[in-house]
């Protein structure tokens, strides 16, 4: 409990640039409902600074950028519909992430997986040792799914046929792999990261700001434009006695055992 409540997402702003920390090292950076509401607040804070020209995040402990949601909140569901809300707050935590009108760069020395991956996703830029590991492993770990807005932004980043092997066959994909792909701009050592974040940074920071805020919000409107309502499969999902199996074996240190139901 302690560590959980130790938990948090900070900011630093140094020279314009703001740094952001995922800090809970103890579960490789997963995001408790705490840490999801920091994290809205700094970047909504962050998008009324016009001081700050470039947001780098990255995460505490050398082992993780994030590694999903904190599992213990999903105990108390009791319905399709407790889903429906969560995905909705997720949407709602992570929406200002991906409105802030500076370029964002993820730093990921890890792993980024479940919510760590749709944070890395939502930067604008990537930048990941050559071990780092990026998913969204829950059909093998919790059965549960995620929103639609959630994975229009994947498949656009992505692409199709990586999402599906992310969801549907709960692959972690290499950093080699997504370098080649495009998703990440650059890989180095983890003693490598912190310069190679801050060379992109004034790069970044010595461009023109009102284009680079339309450029992005434009893209990301495109990416949004007329996403439509999945309530229906998210409360089938979140319903299912396979969630329930999902969140008990997961805690329980087991495999789940899948029945479809």
């Amino acid at each position: 409990m302690s560590d959980a409540i130790n938990a948090r997402v900070y900011c630093e702003i140094k020279d314009s640039i703001a740094h952001l920390f995922f800090d809970h090292p103890q579960a490789r950076n997963a995001m408790t409902q705490a840490m999801y509401e920091q994290l809205r607040t700094i970047c909504l804070e962050l998008a009324q600074n016009p001081s700050v020209r470039v947001a780098i995040l990255r995460g505490i402990g050398g082992k993780s950028f994030v590694s999903g949601s904190d599992i213990t909140q999903f105990q108390s569901f009791q319905g399709g519909a407790d889903g429906v809300h969560y995905e909705r707050m997720i949407d709602h935590y992570l929406g200002p992430l991906q409105q802030l009108p500076m370029p964002t760069i993820a730093v990921v020395d890890g792993l980024a997986v479940g919510g760590g991956l749709a944070i890395a996703a939502l930067c604008d830029f990537r930048i990941a040792t050559p071990t780092a590991k990026f998913g969204v492993p829950i059909a093998r770990t919790l059965g549960n799914t995620l929103s639609p807005s959630n994975i229009a932004w994947l498949t656009a980043h992505l692409g199709v046929a990586i999402t599906k092997r992310m969801l549907l066959l709960a692959e972690l994909i290499s950093a080699q792999e997504l370098l080649a792909q495009g998703f990440l701009y650059q890989t180095g050592e983890s003693e490598d990261l912190d310069r190679m974040s801050m060379d992109l940074a004034k790069q970044l920071a010595a461009l023109a700001p009102i284009t680079q805020k339309a450029s992005k919000l434009i893209m990301a409107r495109v990416i949004g434009h007329s996403l439509p309502n999945c309530d229906d499969l998210i409360t089938e999902v979140y319903g299912s006695a396979d969630f329930k199996e999902g969140v008990t074996a997961f805690l329980s240190g087991r495999p789940p055992n899948w029945q479809g139901k």
